[in-house]
């Protein structure tokens, strides 16, 4: 039975990006249905109909719904471990997990100061503490991580993984802001662009021609 997985704008869905890159980097088959946000009543009751979270990304298969980013790709990963979302190393894994999970439930600032548009011209702005706080901890995150184990590929992990996924908005969100980084970082993001997932997502982003006010404003 195939897997249907329901997103928003690729423009805007920071969220949806994630499982959409993860699914396809490990090569995982699934339909796309694309409903608008912020919209209409209509768009967001179809929303409702398929999860009553109320909010994308949610993934369908057969009976099952699972929503939130970050429980697509831990349920992908157990339902299609061939697909190693996961380092198969525990303790790499424990720590792929972790860091996903500071993404998720991490950095508020960074979020709400520089939303998720990719027709936005590069260009920067001012940020608040707060926002350079959260920059500097993912730069740290993913210092780290490639110290750690950039001997065993171009990602977090050495291999793509679901941490990639999870961080992969955040890549555009520092181009897209025009983000000092630091040489390392900069070599991530650039492996990160040429993941033919991530550019696949931007490309569809692009070409999209709805324009949501409210994201359009810094």
């Amino acid at each position: 039975m195939s897997l249907t997985l329901v997103i928003g704008n690729k423009n805007y869905s920071s969220w949806s990006m994630r499982p959409w890159v993860a699914l396809r980097a490990a090569g995982i088959a699934f339909d796309e249905i694309v409903i608008p946000l912020y919209t209409d009543a209509a768009d967001k009751q179809r929303i409702l109909d398929v999860t009553r979270s109320g909010k994308v990304p949610a993934l369908v298969d057969g009976d099952l719904t699972v929503w939130d980013s970050l429980a697509i790709i831990e349920y992908a990963a157990e339902r299609f471990p061939e697909a190693k979302l996961w380092p198969q190393d525990r303790a790499m894994r424990a720590h792929a997990r972790s860091i996903s999970a500071e993404m998720h439930s991490s950095f508020g600032a960074l979020r709400n100061e520089c939303g998720m548009n990719l027709h936005r011209p590069v260009r920067a702005k001012a940020l608040s503490v707060q926002a350079q706080a959260d920059i500097a901890r993912i730069q740290e995150i993913w210092t780290d991580c490639r110290a750690r184990y950039g001997a065993q590929g171009p990602f977090l992990f050495g291999g793509f993984s679901g941490a990639d996924a999870m961080y992969a908005p955040v890549v555009h969100r520092l181009r897209i802001y025009a983000v000092n980084v630091t040489p390392p970082v900069c070599a991530y993001m650039e492996a990160m662009q040429a993941l033919p997932a991530f550019r696949q997502w931007t490309e569809a982003g692009l070409a999209e021609t709805l324009v949501i006010e409210k994201f359009e404003n810094d």
